[in-house]
Order: C-alpha cells, then structure tokens, then sequence
C-alpha cells in the first residue's frame, strides 16, 4: 500500500470550485525515475528550483573531487549517491514545489496504486461538505471514507485490556 498527499491548485480567476482533475497525488517513497534519471525528472515536474540546486551540487561535487585528484570511480560513485538523494526526496521536493506554487495540501491517503487512492480520497470528498463559501468557513477535510464515521464510546465503568472488571474478587 502506498501512501499519498492530495495537493488542491489554486482557484482559478473564473473558478468557484476546484476542479477534481486538477488535484494532484504526490506518492510518498523512492522514486526510481528521479534517481535514474535526475534531471530530466525535475524538469518534467517542472521543478526549476531544485534543478538549479542540483546541477549547482552536482558541478561543485564534481569540481571538488577533481580538484582534489579523485578517481573516476570515487566520481561514479559520488554522483549516483548525489541521485539516490534526489531519489530518496523526490515526493518532497514535489511537495515543497506545490506549497510555493500556493496549492493546498488537503490530506493524506492510503493506496494499492494511483488510481485506487483517488478512488478513495474522491469518495470522502464528495460525501463531505468541504467549504462553506459562504461564511467563508473551513470544515476538516477528511482522507479516507471512515473519517466521517462515529465512533461509539465506551463507559465509564468498562475496564479494557489484562484489568480485572471493577468490583471483581481478585
């Protein structure tokens, strides 16, 4: 099971309400494509922030070592430790992307895959009223079906675990 924050874009000048196709699923995890491929992942996610970053460490890491006589496979082994990082923090830096760019983090949810997760996040979303427009007031949003679901309280007198019942003879 995979776990995934759902970002919600910005409104739109024309918009009352977002549109559900514009939420995005960040999966949280390691990301083989980000760390085999590095740059060309942080440019299709269009993360112009972190790809600067990177090619600044990636140049200065690659200086670095020259400047100081390294083998070309202490480099090798430099560089893919540099992409097994990205690829380690790829769903954040996503996620620090999206809160810049001013999207809305509204929750987490649990998956087998993508599509299962939406399934499941879009279902609570709409069996829940999410925001009063009018009063401009914010109810929690949920993530998962159960989220709305009350749960029955136990009394006072019930003991719960190894306890022996209140009154009983020991």
């Amino acid at each position: 099971m995979s776990i995934y924050t759902v970002h919600e874009p910005p409104l739109k000048a024309h918009e009352s309400v977002t549109e559900p196709e514009r939420f995005v699923f960040v999966r949280d995890g390691f990301s083989f494509w980000a760390f085999l491929l590095t740059p060309f992942w942080m440019l299709r996610y269009r993360l112009w922030l972190a790809l600067t970053g990177y090619v600044m460490v990636a140049v200065a890491l690659l200086v670095g070592l020259r400047l100081i006589g390294a083998s070309a496979t202490v480099t090798i082994i430099a560089s893919a430790l540099l992409s097994l990082l990205v690829g380690f923090e790829a769903a954040t830096m996503r996620r620090f992307t999206l809160s810049r760019r001013g999207w809305t983090n509204v929750g987490i949810v649990v998956g087998d895959d993508l599509e299962s997760a939406e399934r499941r996040f879009f279902d609570a979303w709409v069996g829940k009223a999410w925001i009063d427009r009018s009063s401009g007031n914010v109810e929690p949003r949920a993530s998962s079906p159960a989220a709305g679901v009350p749960v029955s309280r136990r009394t006072a007198s019930e003991v719960i675990g190894l306890f022996p019942q209140p009154g009983a003879p020991r």
